[in-house]
């Protein structure tokens, strides 16, 4: 239920092969029990959880929450060295009034942290400055950067998205991918094979006018889909797409023009593509937020890469933690960064450059603290608090997919009102560390909690079918790399064929 987000009905069909036969409800009722032992085995397991820690130097309290409309924040303590979900609470807000009490009760189970790591958010600053006096405090570098190039670049991807709704492009371009898709299935007696000369590149593939078209809508239209999986502000997929509409704008006369000898049926669909690139290239307004977007961007890209985290082009996507070991050099490169923007007259005459700045110089101390030198048993150990919140953030990502999974519901709110507030206790499980602290001496939880006193729940209480289904071979074809002079090159490639066939 809770590791592999199983059903209900899935978890019936299960045990009914194991000859375990159970209705729904008490499957349920089960479901929560089990939390609530383990929850019990747990605050019976916090004085060998701390010792533990202790062995190693300590811990490093991170802290996080996750919301859902009216639903109360679940907010979870884990420590980032042992990896072990420490604690958790519901509460209204993330207001300081509500986090002191929980951060009080996670010093008393478990000391002191040598450091914490969280977000920007006023409540959470302000409590853990008067709960942990004194002990290193560090901002997420990744909720950092994330706020900061929200502030920065917004307010022009917001003007970009509705200029771009004002043309409608995305339904005219999407209208256009289902004609020429049914052309071309109507013309050829192989649409399933269409692809495949295009990939292979023998001569003059037939109808590359009509599939010409047809491909380069969908590439534009997948322009909207791109990005390394980091999201908005690091990910700017519509960016991408107004980029498409201009590079198709300049290059489709040059194979409008290539294609002329073709049959002129055909070559309609070209211009239609062309036509609706041109009409929102065409528009100053548009123009005008795509220039700004992209000094923008290069400007967030190169506080990104100072900062060596979440990278253009990177592959761990929002699990990207970032090097531990050179923050000295990345404060330095921060810092370089930083009186870029004093030294450059264009950007420090620019109100959104001057917030950044401003945002830098107010957590630079919480972004840039010292390797932390900690006592051990085994003698004193240097200790590199992660930079990111991302084990939390991945938990919570992770408790949403498997809500949908279950429901087929996009919306947290309702599991979160019901969800039993140590349900984040789970994601231990998977730790053998802690399962050997939680066990002692244990065979397994069966074993564990036979031997606790009973609970009593009431006390404790891809592809679519039809015709915009995309035709086999394009996807990949969208993906070459610059794809309408590919096109063009075929398209030069096949007049030259017929050229020398007709000498």
């Amino acid at each position: 239920m809770y590791q592999r987000h199983k059903t209900t009905e899935e978890i019936r069909a299960e045990l009914a092969t194991r000859n375990v036969a159970l209705c729904a409800s008490e499957i349920n009722y089960l479901g929560r029990k089990f939390i609530l032992y383990l929850a019990r085995a747990h605050r019976q397991a916090i004085p060998r959880i701390r010792e533990t820690m202790a062995l190693s130097g300590g811990y490093i309290l991170h802290l996080d929450a996750t919301h859902a409309g009216d639903a109360p924040a679940l907010m979870t303590g884990l420590d980032g060295l042992s990896k072990i979900v420490l604690a958790n609470i519901k509460i209204p807000s993330e207001h300081s009034d509500h986090i002191i009490p929980f951060l009080k009760d996670i010093k008393a189970s478990y000391g002191t942290p040598i450091a914490s790591v969280h977000d920007m958010g006023y409540g959470i600053c302000k409590a853990v400055k008067e709960v942990f006096p004194g002990v290193p405090d560090f901002i997420c570098h990744f909720h950092f950067l994330r706020d900061i190039g929200k502030d920065f670049l917004d307010p022009a991807y917001r003007k970009l998205r509705n200029r771009l709704r004002s043309h409608s492009i995305s339904s005219k371009l999407c209208a256009l991918v289902r004609e020429t898709r049914k052309a071309a299935c109507e013309q050829s007696s192989d649409p399933m094979g269409l692809a495949k000369p295009i990939l292979n590149a023998e001569g003059k593939p037939p109808l590359l006018p009509l599939l010409s078209a047809y491909g380069l809508t969908l590439w534009a239209l997948h322009g909207k889909h791109s990005g390394d999986g980091y999201g908005f502000p690091f990910d700017r997929p519509l960016l991408n797409f107004a980029e498409r509409l201009l590079e198709l704008d300049q290059q489709m006369p040059r194979l409008l023009k290539l294609s002329t000898n073709d049959e002129p049926n055909n070559i309609q669909y070209l211009y239609k593509l062309f036509w609706a690139a041109s009409e929102v290239a065409e528009d100053p307004e548009f123009k005008n937020l795509v220039d700004e977007l992209q000094w923008r961007s290069r400007m967030f890209d190169s506080l990104r890469r100072a900062m060596r985290i979440a990278l253009p082009g990177g592959g761990n996507g929002l699990n990207d933690e970032g090097a531990t070991k050179a923050m000295f050099s990345i404060r330095e490169s921060v810092m370089r960064f930083r009186r870029r923007i004093d030294q450059d007259q264009k950007l420090s005459f620019d109100q959104l450059c001057c917030k950044m700045a401003k945002q830098i110089d107010k957590y630079l101390d919480k972004l840039f603290n010292d390797p932390i030198e900690v006592n051990t048993p085994a003698g004193p150990v240097t200790i590199y608090p992660q930079r990111t919140n991302n084990i939390l953030e991945h938990f919570f990502r992770e408790l949403n997919r498997g809500n949908r999974r279950k429901t087929g519901n996009n919306s947290m709110q309702r599991i979160l009102k019901n969800m039993l507030v140590d349900t984040p206790l789970v994601k231990n499980l998977d730790n053998p560390d802690y399962m050997r602290v939680l066990l002692n001496g244990k065979a397994d939880l069966d074993e564990l909690f036979g031997k606790m006193d009973p609970i009593f729940l009431s006390s404790e209480i891809e592809l679519q079918s039809g015709v915009d289904r995309v035709l086999p071979g394009f996807r990949k074809i969208i993906r070459l790399p610059a794809l309408p002079d590919y096109f063009m090159r075929l398209a030069a490639n096949g007049n030259l064929c017929q050229m020398a066939a007709s000498n």
